[in-house]
Parts: C-alpha cells; sequence; structure tokens
C-alpha cells in the first residue's frame, strides 16, 4: 500500500460493538479516519485512540475519500444516508460509500441508486466474524457493487478483513450475508441442543466439545460458542436482537424468492421468542439458554 492511499481521508458512521474495533484497526494501518455516533463518547474513544470525533454525519463525511456506514437495521443506514444531514447530501463527488450494515438486500440495491445519483460509488460490504473478528482485523466481508469500485476499496478492506470476496452486483453482499446468517443461527441452534443432551447424561463436556471440534461436527460456531454456553456467559458479541432482524430478512428474501427455509424459520421463530422476553441484549449463543429451559433445565 503507498503512503497516499495510507493518507486516504475515511469517515466511520457508526461506532459500536464492530465498528469501533474496524475504525480503530483503520487508524493503525495509516488512514485519517473520523468517526461519529449517535452516542458521542464511542466517538471520543476513536479519538483517544488516534482518530477524530466528529459532531454530525455531515462534519465526518464532508473530506472523506471513503465512507464506511456500520449501523444496526435498513432504517438505519437510510436515516444515515438520505436528508440534509446524510452522506449523500454531503460527500464529495466520487468518494467510495462502503456500507458495512447487514440489512434488506432490497434496499442496499435502492440505496445504491441513490448513491449514484448523488456522485458516489457505493458498495455493499457486509461482514461477518463477530466483536473478535472486528478486533482482530480478520473480517470475512461479502461485497456487492461494481468490480472497479472493488478494486478502490481493497485496501480498505484489508485493513479489517481478512477473507474479502467480490459477489456479484449491488445487494449480493447483503444476500449473501443474509445466507451466512442462516447458517449461523441454525449452527447456534444445533450446537445448543448438542450441549444440553450432552449434559443430560453427565459426559465430560470440555472433553466431548474437543472431540466433537476435531471431527466433520466441527465448526468456527462451536469453536467461538461452545465454551460461552457451558459458562453461560451471554456477553454479547453479537446480539439476539440484531439475528432477529437478520433472520427476519432471510424468512423475507426466501418468501420473496419462493425458496423454503424450514430450519432457518424454526430458529427464527426461537431467537423471535428470547427478543420479546426481554434477551435481545444477550449474545446470539444465548439460543443455548431457552434450549435448556425447554428441556426443564437450569
Amino acid at each position: 500500500m503507498t503512503n497516499a492511499e495510507n493518507k486516504a481521508s475515511i469517515a466511520v458512521i457508526g461506532l459500536g460493538i464492530m465498528g469501533l474495533p474496524m475504525a480503530v484497526n483503520l487508524v493503525k494501518a495509516g488512514y485519517a479516519v473520523t468517526g461519529y455516533n449517535r452516542s458521542p463518547e464511542k466517538a471520543a474513544k476513536l479519538a483517544s485512540d488516534g482518530g477524530k470525533a466528529a459532531a454530525s454525519v455531515a462534519e465526518a463525511v464532508k473530506d472523506a475519500d471513503v465512507i464506511i456506514t456500520m449501523v444496526p437495521d435498513s432504517p438505519d443506514v437510510e436515516a444515515v444516508t438520505t436528508g440534509e444531514d446524510g452522506v449523500f447530501a454531503n460527500a464529495k463527488p466520487g468518494a467510495l460509500w462502503i456500507d458495512a450494515s447487514s440489512i434488506r438486500p432490497d434496499v442496499a440495491v435502492r440505496l445504491a441508486e441513490a448513491a449514484r445519483t448523488a456522485g458516489l460509488r457505493p458498495l455493499d460490504a457486509p461482514v461477518s466474524g463477530g466483536e473478535q473478528g472486528a478486533i482482530d482485523a480478520v473480517l470475512s466481508i461479502m461485497v456487492g457493487g461494481a468490480h472497479e469500485d472493488f478494486e478502490a476499496a481493497q485496501p480498505i478492506l484489508n485493513a479489517v478483513g481478512k477473507t474479502i470476496v467480490h459477489v456479484g452486483p449491488s445487494g449480493s453482499g447483503q444476500t449473501v450475508k443474509a445466507a451466512n446468517q442462516l447458517i449461523v443461527a441454525v449452527n447456534i441452534q444445533a450446537l445448543s441442543e448438542a450441549i444440553v443432551f450432552l449434559e443430560a447424561y453427565g459426559v465430560d463436556t470440555d472433553a466431548a466439545l474437543k472431540v466433537l471440534g476435531g471431527g466433520l461436527a466441527g465448526s468456527k460456531v462451536l469453536d467461538q460458542k461452545g465454551q460461552k454456553m457451558l459458562d453461560r456467559n451471554f456477553d454479547p458479541g453479537f446480539r439476539l436482537a440484531l439475528h432477529n432482524k437478520d433472520l427476519g430478512i432471510v424468512t423475507s428474501a426466501a418468501r420473496e424468492a419462493g425458496v423454503v427455509v424450514p430450519l432457518g424459520a424454526a430458529v427464527a421463530q426461537l431467537v423471535s421468542a428470547l427478543v420479546a422476553r426481554g434477551d435481545g441484549g444477550l449474545d446470539h449463543s444465548g439460543l443455548f439458554k431457552l434450549t435448556n429451559e425447554l428441556s426443564g433445565k437450569n
């Protein structure tokens, strides 16, 4: 990466569990990073790590060569991109807009069209890997948009991710992310059921997960979530409320495409039940909690 590329000006809108470590890693990579967050203490944290804090979206993006949005849901992306204070009205022409949020594919397509009308180069680039993946800069990033824009964004994406793939035109990144969230949710539920089953028979669960992890049952979900379930530690790396939103995207998009996702639909209902009863702030490994309770266990 050249020094000029290192000094590209980047605005990061949304400094939550994922956005803040991504912004910090961009600072570490040598970029000039300005952040905005509705909770100003997050922007202050970025400033203490070598970035700059902005008081508004407009202030953050006005001089940026690259704008990254990382906010919770489709309405949040629309809120920070449209309107007088939004990205589209205040970014300079030719800037790259990389939306790392996980939103509906149809909204991604519509906002990409609006971004191009505003003179921007849009990419939908949702990420997978959770908080630890963001901290370690090893995220998987699935990117939709024009290939030339993907190539221009590659150095920036390399600073926050490890597996970075252009998967098609605008909206494609969000479609692949929906598939990712389907696989992860079903995996977490299967792991939850397996651990409840093992515990019911008094098996040494640490040993059991070790041997299961070395065979065909092994997965990153088992590696990252198994111990959390054993410890009953559901501090969020990725909140159930967000996975609930993502599974809503999956089931809706599947219905529109005329395909069935029976396991996904069942897990979506379990996640929705947890959120409805007030557990939306737990990590998505909290699916274990409900599975355990349904089995009459503590």
